[in-house]
């Protein structure tokens, strides 16, 4: 399976990735994106001062206001 990137606060969207099947790696820095197929953030960090580095060339999808298996959802999606 796929290695997917997830902020810490999204804990029930990280355990439902691994009950998939994904490797699911915390995503705290830049660097732990480096190497991920997918990434999922909360948004609440989202363009802070209106500034948005790449550092990954996976999709990257924003789970403010989703369920867990929504987001699960679209990450199989964005990975087929």
């Amino acid at each position: 399976m796929a290695r997917i990137g997830v902020e810490g606060t999204l804990s029930d969207v990280k355990a439902a990735l691994m009950e998939m099947g994904h490797e699911v790696v915390d995503l705290r820095s830049a660097e732990d994106a480096a190497y991920c197929d997918c990434c999922v953030i909360s948004g609440q960090d989202k363009d802070v001062m209106g500034m948005s580095d790449t550092t990954i060339s996976g999709p990257v999808i924003n789970a403010q206001g989703t369920d867990a298996s929504t987001v699960c959802e679209q990450v199989n999606q964005k990975l087929r």
